[in-house]
C-alpha cells in the first residue's frame, strides 16, 4: 500500500493529506507512514537526524542499502554522539554512508529525510522508538520540487562538511540564519488567534512577540510540559493575557505554531525548532510553513485536544 493511502485511512485526527503535502500527527498516526516511505526508496535516501535509536528504521535503511539504494545519513555528534553511537556503528557495517555532523553548529537538531529526490519527511520527532507511544509530535510529507531541491542542496553541503546559507524563496524555515526572523514574522502576523506547542520557551524575542500578540487582543493559547524551568516566561505570558496550559497526558515534543485558524489567512509552522536562542540561531534545524485547509484543520484539532487536556497555569 502506498504512503498516501496509509495516511488517508488513518483514524480521524491522525493525519491529513493535500496536493503536495501530508500532515502526520503523532502518536495517533504511528510510524507506519515513515517506515513505508523509507521502504519505498529505489534510488536514494538522504537523512539528517538529531537522534536515531529505532531498530526498525535502522533496519529499513540497511535493507535499502543492500538492494542498491544510495543511503546517506548525518547524525548529530555535538550533543548526541553517545546515544547515536550504536546506530552509527550498525549503519556503517551495513553499507550506509553515515557521517557525524560537522562542528559548525551547536547541534544538528534537524529531523528530516528525502527519498529518491522526490519526497521529503520534515519532522518534529527524532527516530527514537522509546518516545513514540506517549509523545506529541508532528511531521509533514512534502513533495514540492522546490522544497526538495533546497533540502537536498543543504544536505549535500552538510554531508560534505561545507558551510552553506539557507536557500531563499521557499516555505522552508532553516536554522541558522532564517528561523528567528520567519517565526517572529508569523507570530506578528496573527490577527485573531495563535496556538503554539513547544518543548522550550526561553528565547526572549519569541516570548516578547507572544506577549505583544496577547496584549493587543490576539487569543494566544500555549501548550507545554510541566517544566518549571519556564515559570518566569509563563508568568510574563499570563500577565499579558496569554492562556498557558501544562502537564497533559502526552509529552509535548512538538514545535508548532498555528495562526488565525478559521480565517482565509490561516497559516501553520511545524519543524525541529524549539523556542530557544540556540535552536533559532546556532543549530542546524528545518521546518516549514503550510496553508492547506485540511492540514490546518487536523493540526488545530490536535492542539485543541492537548490544550483541553492540560492544566491551566498558574
Amino acid at each position: 500500500m502506498r504512503l498516501a493511502s496509509i495516511i488517508l485511512i488513518l483514524a480521524l485526527g491522525s493525519g491529513a493529506a493535500c496536493g503536495s503535502e501530508e500532515l502526520l500527527i503523532e502518536p495517533d498516526a504511528g510510524l507506519a507512514p515513515v517506515y513505508e516511505l523509507l521502504q519505498s526508496a529505489t534510488r536514494s535516501v538522504d537523512m539528517t537526524m538529531y537522534e536515531l535509536s529505532d531498530p526498525a528504521a535502522e533496519q529499513l535503511l540497511a535493507q535499502a542499502a543492500a538492494r542498491g539504494v544510495v543511503v546517506r545519513v548525518i547524525l548529530d555528534a555535538n550533543r548526541e554522539r553517545n546515544r547515536n553511537a550504536a546506530a552509527f556503528a550498525y549503519l556503517l557495517s551495513h553499507g550506509v554512508s553515515v557521517r557525524w555532523a560537522g562542528p559548525g553548529y551547536r547541534a544538528t537538531h534537524e529531523k528530516a529525510f528525502v527519498v529518491d529526490g522526490s519526497v521529503a519527511a520534515i519532522l518534529t520527532l527524532n527516530l527514537t522508538a522509546r518516545y513514540y507511544r506517549n509523545t506529541r509530535d508532528f511531521g509533514v510529507v512534502d513533495r514540492d520540487p522546490g522544497d526538495i531541491a533546497a533540502i537536498e542542496s543543504v544536505f549535500e553541503a552538510d554531508f560534505g562538511g561545507q558551510a552553506t546559507t539557507a536557500p531563499p524563496g521557499s516555505a522552508l524555515v532553516w536554522s541558522p540564519g532564517q528561523s528567528n526572523t520567519e517565526l517572529l514574522m508569523l507570530i506578528h502576523s496573527a490577527r485573531e488567534t495563535l496556538w503554539a506547542e513547544n518543548e522550550e520557551m526561553s528565547d526572549r524575542d519569541i516570548v516578547n512577540a507572544l506577549k505583544n500578540d496577547a496584549a493587543r487582543g490576539v487569543v494566544v493559547r500555549i501548550v507545554m510540559n510541566n517544566d518549571t524551568s519556564y515559570t518566569k516566561e509563563w508568568q510574563e505570558l499570563s500577565d499579558a493575557g496569554a492562556q498557558v496550559v501544562t502537564g497533559g497526558p502526552l509529552y509535548i515534543h512538538a514545535k508548532v505554531i498555528l495562526v488565525d485558524y478559521g480565517t482565509p489567512e490561516a497559516r501553520a509552522f511545524e519543524g525541529s525548532e524549539n523556542f530557544s536562542y540556540a535552536s533559532l540561531r546556532e543549530n542546524r534545524e528545518l521546518g516549514l510553513v503550510f496553508t492547506d485547509p485540511s492540514m490546518i484543520e487536523s493540526l488545530q484539532a490536535a492542539l485543541a485536544a492537548d490544550f483541553n487536556n492540560g492544566k491551566p497555569w498558574p
